[in-house]
């Protein structure tokens, strides 16, 4: 790698006249070799030189064209293949293009170093070279880009492992959009079943009434339908009743819905002010939802043509808060199925009340007791599925948008 001392050389030329002082030249260098990193960064990062001066410095020193990292450039993959990083990186070069004729581009922080094409020859073999100026961190993205390396040191891979949790994240929403659907069957279900219910009830109140003949068609006309209708709601009811561990329960579907957020801590930066403290959820869902809001991806990267991994963070931001509402959906489709199963239950029950009330003690109580207890049971059956939601809905954050465009802001 080009020492401090060298790049000193490069960017005390004209190009960079009015922007470098020799006094802030000299104190660069000592700081890049004191802290052991590149002077262009030192230069860059805490001077505010832009690239585009920097590398218009060392095109005019070394006298070839300069070339910047670009995560968009077409490598060739037989250039990468067995290609050495560590040595890459050492030596400070990489291999960016090759066109029609077969002549490869390199990029090189120090293309005029006498052992350069021997080392180029090398590893990659004898054949057209050109180079092309760079700076040094634009050789290190590279190697991370198209090298793949480990995580913690991410650019291209980075965008492998987003697209991973934006896979993880849509298979966990496409399973809760099932359990929805399981428990809008069963609503409709209870539905039919209460229209059956309805009927049985008109059925057995005419029968029980005496106003009828014997040989009367309505009454068993109407009780057989109404039969039928319960015969069909009633077993997807009981399908979906046993099934009390499919869907989960809330708990369950917000501690799933927590794994697939855990992306944010290894590929986002979190703006939260810890200076000001906040009031603490109750619930973890709500939680949730203001975690999302600490987390920013508007982060404009450096350089500026790694956008694409910008929006892949993007992407991943907004697929959270698709999870998260998904979340939100699927515990509210719970409360929605515990809200039928009430209503049932007090429509069974009013009915048996009602029947015992109105003909009284006699050969069919045992129907009415039976109705009754079914009515209790479902009452119950659904304030168990409702009322954990209630913590919820008083927890729900009024606008999670507006609180991640604050954050951003």
């Amino acid at each position: 790698m080009i020492s401090p001392d060298a790049q000193a050389a490069a960017f005390a030329a004209p190009a960079l006249a009015g922007l470098i002082t020799p006094g802030l030249l000299a104190e660069s260098t000592r700081a890049a070799l004191a802290r052991k990193v590149p002077l262009a960064r030192i230069l860059h990062g805490e001077y505010g030189i832009p690239r585009q001066n920097l590398l218009q410095a060392l095109s005019d020193y070394y006298h070839c064209p300069a070339l910047e990292y670009d995560e968009r450039l077409p490598i060739p993959p037989e250039l990468l293949r067995n290609t050495p990083g560590p040595r890459l990186a050492a030596e400070g070069w990489f291999p960016v293009l090759k066109d029609v004729g077969g002549t490869v581009v390199i990029a090189a922080v120090a293309p005029d170093d006498p052992d350069f094409l021997a080392a180029v020859t090398e590893v990659l073999g004898s054949g057209r070279y050109e180079f092309r100026v760079t700076l040094p961190d634009d050789i290190t993205w590279f190697i991370q880009d198209f090298l793949h390396a480990k995580p913690g040191e991410l650019i291209g891979t980075e965008r492998t492992g987003l697209a991973y949790w934006r896979n993880t994240m849509a298979q966990w929403r496409t399973r809760m959009a099932c359990y929805r659907t399981d428990l809008a069957k069963g609503r409709t279900a209870l539905a039919v079943a209460r229209a059956g219910l309805a009927l049985t009830t008109i059925a057995d109140t005419l029968l029980r009434s005496g106003k009828f003949q014997a040989g009367a068609v309505l009454p068993p006309l109407v009780l057989a339908l109404g039969l039928a209708l319960v015969g069909i709601g009633t077993p997807i009811y009981l399908r979906i009743r046993r099934s009390r561990l499919t869907p989960p329960r809330d708990q369950t579907l917000v501690e799933v819905t927590a794994a697939t957020l855990t992306f944010l801590e290894d590929y986002h930066f979190s703006v939260t002010d810890h200076s000001a403290p906040k009031a603490r959820k109750a619930t973890m869902l709500a939680r949730l939802g203001d975690f999302l809001a600490n987390y920013s991806t508007i982060i404009y990267p450096v350089p500026a043509s790694r956008e694409r991994t910008h929006l892949a963070r993007e992407r991943n931001v907004l697929a959270a808060q698709r999870t998260i509402a998904g979340c939100y959906r699927t515990i509210y489709a719970r409360a929605r199925t515990g809200l039928a199963f009430i209503r049932t239950g007090v429509s069974v029950l009013g009915v048996g009340l009602g029947l015992m009330s109105y003909f009284g003690l006699g050969v069919n109580t045992p129907f009415d007791l039976i109705l009754i207890l079914v009515g209790v049971l479902m009452i119950i059956d659904g304030l168990r599925w409702y009322l954990p939601v209630r913590r919820e809905q008083a927890e729900l954050p009024v606008s999670r948008s507006g609180a991640l465009g604050e954050a951003r802001g």
